[in-house]
């Protein structure tokens, strides 16, 4: 067993800065990410770092922007905060040597984003995540931070008390990829989860292979809720093939879009008389597949984005990466042609409830990045408010968790912050079906929650964590014994091709309903999956297996959340409700697993800030 005061999960940008924030607090951490560091997908983040930085931007004006982005589900604390101390952590970016674009005069360059009034996305070309990973690493390094790579953490280590803000967290289980081994890493002070997004909920995203949702997934079965998990983004320019992202920084600096009739759809179609291109990303996803939907899209797939205009040598020096993206995926050279791009999944807005200091409603346990949500981005994020969220959240966290003492968050978490239960019309029983064999449940551990349990009784720290293990160790060999049935693969490839068609940009009722079916039969087939590599090493097949429950449970989440809202607000589209209703929707929607079996439940929205209040205003762009 390995034992630290701080144990973060995943390596990304919000693992890598809460480490080192907890590390200058005093701290001893430690760093367990089932991926090196540097080959996590902050690294494939290709926009920038919104940041006020410039003579005539504005904290308020950045505020307001992240708030209107939104659609008004944003809370005031959580924007504000992010406004307010992006800029210092970006400039203590470039101070730890991150190499960002510069203008003739020195500046550090910045760019327009959709969504904002003012220029202020600061860049490093097109590859802003790839330099921030690798400068993030090189502090990591310096200071001596352990970390524990290709260990792939599968369990919280949770008590078992009966009310989810009576738990606490004192480490986790994480299994060796390289060894086979699995083992125990407790916790003295605290648990960070930064695992990033869940995109391998759908069969066409920007996201990695990797990005499995394994922490939202992990804290939801520990009592945890997960919050707004119906708000997913699908971005406007990914390529068609492969899902390969393009970065909104070329329509930044002012690539166009067109249709098969060579229209410039965004001004003439009516989408965005104002701005075009530089809408928010929601309302160009919708735009592009309404023009392909109604017949005026390339092949029925897909639409174009034209660069050449801005010349060979402005596409070199701010977008050469974009270049060989497009020539190495979809063999268009953009400097001749215009490149072949639509939707594709994208980014979670949301995630695991938390705090503005990244506290979850159980003791000891925080989450930071996209696996949280805190919520920043409400129900529509703004291109370039990610990886400020990432280094302002995770530093919080970090610092909190190492013992800083820290202003009250306003921001309350668990379910005594409810305001009203919900109630939705399923199809099918959602949530694990209880069915155990010699002990471990079928459906990948226990049928219930992830907890460390003796009959009911609580029990101490020790004791959770070693309970922990015995209980995880006891699945993945339950896993690796037996030797037929369902294998993961199939089982994974029919539940993303459920939710790309039925739980996509355009939403109906029938189709979620259809998706909550289809995942009840992907959990149903679950009961019987086996792990056909029965190696002790580098063994993918049952990573990926373990992988495939989380993708069931939170494709579950998303769609039970989609089902619920019935309005139309930021990313959120049902073809039944096409007006925003404020009256009855400016709240949360909340999902608790209790025993196995979703909760539904609504948290307040906080539209009062520091700086002022936010009167919700049409959205136009």
């Amino acid at each position: 067993m390995h034992e630290h005061d701080v144990i973060v999960v995943g390596a990304g940008g919000a693992g890598l800065r809460a480490a080192v924030a907890a590390n200058e607090e005093g701290a001893d951490v430690a760093l367990v990410s089932k991926l090196h560091p540097v080959r996590s997908h902050t690294g494939a983040a290709e926009g920038g770092i919104n940041a006020v930085l410039r003579d005539g931007d504005s904290f308020e004006s950045h505020a307001e922007d992240t708030m209107k982005g939104s659609d008004y589900l944003g809370d005031a604390p959580a924007i504000e905060t992010l406004c307010h101390q992006s800029p210092k952590e970006t400039v203590q970016l470039e101070h730890w040597g991150m190499a960002f674009s510069r203008d003739d005069d020195g500046r550090m360059s910045q760019r327009p984003f959709g969504g904002l009034s003012f220029p202020r996305t600061t860049y490093a070309g097109a590859e802003t995540g790839h330099h921030l990973l690798h400068t993030m690493y090189e502090q990591v390094v310096k200071r001596g931070i352990t970390v524990y790579d290709e260990w792939y953490v599968s369990r919280l280590a949770v008590t078992d008390h009966a009310e989810p803000e009576d738990r606490e967290c004192h480490g986790v289980v994480a299994y060796d990829v390289q060894t086979g081994k699995v083992d125990a890493f407790k916790a003295r002070n605290g648990v960070i989860l930064a695992t990033g997004g869940p995109g391998q909920v759908y069969d066409h995203t920007t996201n990695a292979v990797a990005n499995t949702g394994d922490g939202p997934a992990m804290a939801y079965r520990a009592g945890v809720p997960l919050e707004d998990m119906e708000f997913i983004q699908f971005h406007p320019t990914t390529l068609p093939s492969t899902g390969v992202l393009i970065t909104e920084g070329v329509r930044g600096e002012g690539g166009i879009l067109y249709n098969a009739e060579g229209e410039r759809f965004m001004f003439e179609g009516g989408y965005a008389k104002n701005v075009g291109e530089l809408a928010s990303r929601d309302v160009v996803a919708r735009a592009e597949l309404t023009e392909i939907n109604e017949g005026r899209g390339f092949e029925d797939d897909y639409v174009h984005l034209d660069m050449r205009h801005l010349g060979e040598e402005r596409i070199t020096d701010r977008l050469e990466n974009i270049i060989h993206l497009s020539e190495d995926f979809e063999g268009v050279n953009p400097l001749e042609d215009p490149m072949r791009v639509k939707p594709g999944q994208h980014y979670a807005m949301g995630g695991i409830e938390v705090s503005e200091n990244g506290e979850t409603c159980i003791g000891g346990l925080y989450a930071a990045g996209e696996c949280a949500c805190v919520s920043v981005h409400g129900s529509n994020r703004l291109g370039g408010n990610a990886l400020p969220e990432l280094i302002v959240f995770g530093a919080r966290a970090g610092r909190h968790a190492a013992g800083k003492e820290m202003e009250t968050a306003e921001i309350e978490t668990g379910p005594a912050a409810s305001i009203g239960s919900g109630d939705v019309d399923t199809p099918v029983s959602p949530g694990s079906i209880d069915t155990s064999e010699d002990g471990v449940a079928a459906d990948g551990g226990q049928a219930g929650d992830d907890r460390a349990t003796d009959g009911g009784a609580v029990v101490g720290m020790d004791e959770t964590v070693e309970r922990a293990l015995d209980q995880e160790q006891a699945r993945i060999e339950h896993l690796l014994e037996k030797d037929e049935g369902v294998q993961h693969a199939d089982i994974r490839s029919k539940l993303q091709e459920s939710m790309t068609e039925n739980v996509n940009v355009f939403r109906n009722e029938e189709g979620l309903k259809q998706a909550l079916r289809d995942i009840r039969e992907a959990r149903e087939a679950y009961q019987d999956v086996y792990v056909n590599d029965p190696s002790r090493t580098f063994n993918t097949d049952l990573q990926h297996t373990i992988e495939t429950r989380n993708l069931i449970d939170l494709a579950e989440a998303i769609t039970l959340s989609a089902l619920a809202r019935t309005e139309f607000r930021g990313a959120h589209w049902r073809e039944e409700y096409q007006d925003r209703d404020d009256e009855n929707w400016i709240k949360h929607t909340m999902l608790a697993w209790n025993e196995g079996s979703p909760d539904l439940y609504y948290a307040p929205v906080i539209l009062d800030g520091e700086d002022k209040s936010y009167e919700p205003k049409e959205r136009h762009y």
